[in-house]
């Protein structure tokens, strides 16, 4: 009988933070976990107020920010004091940049350790602006990317982030994190080529692919019992459909790809009890908000809606997602998740 999961363990890999700013010049930040996790990609969001997501990695250098919800180009902070200053080996460092750490303000940091083994990569190129194939090292088929064009310097100046999705194939792009926009027929996106456990292809568009201009994917593949990337179709209905995953969720990004709705994101730690129903949406600048009746609870293998909103549950309507694990259902000894 095949493993219940590859990692018994997911903080090892992935890892959720609430905290609340200080206004400190420098502050460094612990993560929670039993476990040391280095920190290579960090996307937080402030939850009280209206700043922009930042999104620093290892690839480009902890002081190269983006953010999710705009088409601007990557933003090398001059100030070391103001965002941030590290990403560490548990953790990451960071000034009092008012979009992380303003004094009162509330904030949620997504964590991800770059792994094979946990089927995340961080892939830096240069654009060629013709149809070409970027190498990889997941040794395992992309189910999800994210791509931007880090420098907006050719084309029309304003590239989105590029998004691909197993559930819609890459005759498409999966929409763009910073919009709400729908799939939509591009060869310019992928060149209509699906991507291979050694390289993914992207055609001649400037989001992810103009000539001399360097660009950075984010590349997810399923890892059982750590991570699911799929996709459901709502029922339109308060008692919606469950949603398999092998896993208790600690985060959910999701999007619905038959109208123009925002994406959204749910976590443990701002929800540490069913319903979970502290909804951010990555394409905005908006504040947390709540969606009484109409939240998700995490199960110990998967997710259930619990209502009827049509971002997420809209009668036949295709939601792709991308979930990952705070304890895998069954270890690989056998033993059982509890329920939340």
């Amino acid at each position: 009988m095949a493993a219940y999961t590859t990692i018994d363990n997911p903080e090892l890999y992935f890892q959720v933070k609430t905290y609340t700013g200080n206004g400190a010049s420098s502050r460094t930040m612990t993560l929670d976990g039993d476990e040391d996790m280095q920190v290579d990609l960090i996307w937080i969001k402030e939850r009280s107020s209206t700043s922009q997501g930042q999104i620093a990695d290892t690839v480009r250098g902890y002081d190269k920010r983006l953010q999710p919800d705009s088409t601007d180009a990557e933003d090398d902070d001059s100030s070391p004091f103001y965002d941030f200053k590290s990403l560490d080996s548990n953790g990451w460092t960071m000034g009092n940049g008012g979009a992380i750490n303003e004094n009162t303000q509330t904030y949620v940091a997504w964590c991800w350790k770059e792994s094979a083994t946990a089927g995340f990569d961080i892939v830096a190129y240069e654009g060629t602006g013709s149809a070409r194939t970027v190498s990889h090292s997941l040794s395992a088929v992309p189910h999800m990317m994210h791509i931007k064009n880090i420098e907006n310097t050719g084309g029309s100046g304003t590239e989105g982030w590029l998004a691909y999705h197993k559930g819609i194939g890459a005759t498409k792009a999966a929409g763009h994190l910073n919009s709400t926009g729908v799939p939509h027929d591009h060869t310019d996106y992928f060149n209509d080529v699906e991507p291979t456990s050694s390289v993914f292809t992207v055609g001649a568009g400037d989001n992810g692919n103009n000539s001399g201009e360097d660009n950075i994917a984010f590349l997810f593949s399923e890892k059982q019992g750590f991570s699911k990337i799929s996709s459901f179709k709502g029922n339109g209905n308060a008692d919606g459909p469950f949603i398999y995953c092998g896993f208790r969720p600690a985060m959910i990004l999701a999007k619905n790809t038959g109208r123009a709705e925002d994406w959204f994101i749910l976590d443990n730690k701002r929800d540490a009890y069913n319903p979970v129903d502290e909804r951010l949406q990555p394409n905005t600048t908006g504040t947390e908000s709540t969606v009484t009746s109409l939240g998700i609870d995490f199960c110990a293998n998967g997710f259930k809606l619990k209502g009827a909103t049509n971002q997420y549950n809209a009668d036949g309507e295709l939601v792709i997602f991308m979930a990952f694990a705070e304890a895998p259902f069954v270890t690989s000894n056998g033993v059982p998740a509890n329920a939340r």
